[in-house]
């Protein structure tokens, strides 16, 4: 997959991605905006070329008080990033190249009080997805906020999603309209965050073409 051709989509007004980019970025700016002066932490998982983050804080009156992590495993994609963030004085924004399933990428970042899982739910199985949900108890602080995006194509997960969330001690504080091609949540984590084990991996990247191919009996293609 040509992850940095595969961002072009976001240049079509009318495409899906587009669309579910500005639910993105428009939960991004109501947690900046709603969230108590002072400094915040933000990490991003998978995070492309950034532009749900970067997009918001380069316009943002917070955007001083933002350190924020964002990695990303293609090196196209993160020199993409690291540029956005540099032509916009974004000097808070981190952009590393590097797997973002390593807890260690983000040892020094967490807990945080904004984690971005965009992008990604769609491109592991059901198994990873919940292993990562499991994980966002490290990654997120208390009171802090996980945004996430998954795809409502056949088997819809987006409500098992959301329970695994609540069973987790998350709380429910928006969710995307059923008849959107698109799921976009917002949880608030309402407990206490656990210790971050190093080394750990929280999911293995499989990529939604090779899963769609799995689910309809289709082999994978190199």
């Amino acid at each position: 997959m040509d992850w940095k051709s595969w961002h072009d989509k976001y240049d079509r007004p009318d495409s899906g991605m587009a669309r579910r980019l500005q639910v993105v970025q428009s939960r991004i700016r109501t947690f900046l905006d709603e969230s108590p002066p002072g400094p915040l932490r933000a990490i991003s998982l998978c995070a492309g070329q950034g532009w749900d983050l970067l997009e918001v804080l380069a316009v943002h009156p917070r955007r001083a008080d933002v350190r924020a992590r964002l990695v990303e495993l293609d090196e196209g994609n993160t020199t993409l990033a690291a540029e956005t963030a540099r032509a916009a004085g974004l000097r808070g924004v981190d952009v590393v190249t590097g797997d973002a399933a390593l807890t260690d990428n983000f040892r020094d970042m967490v807990p945080a009080d904004l984690v971005l899982v965009c992008g990604l739910f769609g491109n592991i199985t059901g198994e990873d997805i919940e292993r990562t949900i499991d994980s966002c108890t490290a990654l997120c602080r208390a009171g802090g906020t996980v945004i996430w995006t998954r795809h409502r194509d056949a088997p819809d997960l987006v409500p098992t999603i959301c329970n695994w969330f609540a069973a987790r001690g998350f709380e429910r504080l928006w969710l995307s309209g059923e008849d959107d091609p698109f799921g976009v949540g917002v949880h608030r984590f309402a407990s206490t965050p656990r210790p971050l084990i190093a080394g750990r991996r929280m999911f293995t990247f499989v990529g939604y073409d090779v899963l769609k191919q799995r689910s309809t009996g289709g082999s994978a293609r190199s």
